[in-house]
């Protein structure tokens, strides 16, 4: 795992302290699963089929949390993080795609995902150039008291759902900074297909808030606040396509 530019670490500047290194997680007591790989580790990891999971627990005052998988396509996480403010974690699976945006001709991806009706968290794409000096969010659902960084950007309709734009910026731990453009669905979705190129060129070619940049990481999965008493987050199916 890359900490210097671990997925949702980066937010710590402004959203919560980073969570030492030398930090304990406490023991599991997640239920039981059949699982090719799992982890409770705060930074386990590992790659099935193309994808890289990550257990990525990074928040101050997080609890315990596990991460199973069955496949890079299918896989889920169990969460107890307490009741209190700031992101806990970001469990994950990765594609890299390490191409620019003009000369991709598709990205698009299929998610179907059973959440908690309890607990803050949102579902979300999570996606970096290849320097990570900008992030573009989609977020598919959320539930509890979470919010978006940066101000309003008004609404806009593309790869196949509505979404409302925030804009903001981070600054991360090295004093260095990275812009975050996300879009929040106007309604929680939690199955269907987004065709997410036509997002990343509206941001390049519409607003001019970045230019041809070299798509690094696409990533999904659950960026929990709370999650008290342990709740579950299974990803039934995830699958990431570029061209």
């Amino acid at each position: 795992m890359t900490r210097r530019r671990s997925a949702r670490r980066l937010r710590t500047a402004l959203l919560a302290p980073a969570l030492a290194l030398g930090a304990t997680i406490g023991p599991a007591s997640a239920p039981a699963q059949a699982a090719v790989w799992n982890s409770c580790d705060q930074w386990g990891n590992t790659s099935l089929n193309g994808y890289t999971l990550y257990n990525n627990i990074w928040g101050s005052g997080a609890g315990t949390q596990c991460t199973w998988a069955n496949s890079g396509t299918q896989w889920g996480v169990w969460a107890d993080h307490p009741d209190t403010g700031g992101i806990k974690s970001y469990p994950n699976s990765k594609k890299v795609i390490n191409k620019s945006i003009t000369s991709l001709t598709t990205l698009t991806s299929s998610y179907n995902v059973t959440v908690p009706s309890s607990g803050a968290y949102n579902t979300a794409y999570d996606i970096w150039d290849s320097d990570y000096d900008f992030e573009v969010m989609l977020w598919m659902n959320h539930n509890g008291a979470v919010g978006p960084l940066g101000t309003s950007q008004g609404s806009v309709t593309l790869g196949g759902h509505s979404w409302n734009v925030h804009k903001g910026r981070v600054v991360n731990a090295d004093g260095s900074y990275h812009d975050v453009f996300s879009f929040l669905r106007t309604s929680d979705s939690t199955s269907g297909t987004v065709n997410i190129l036509p997002v990343l060129k509206w941001i390049k070619d519409t607003k001019g808030w970045w230019g041809n940049e070299t798509i690094g990481d696409v990533q999904f999965g659950y960026e929990v606040t709370s999650s008290a008493g342990g709740l579950n987050f299974t990803t039934n199916n995830l699958t990431v396509s570029s061209g």
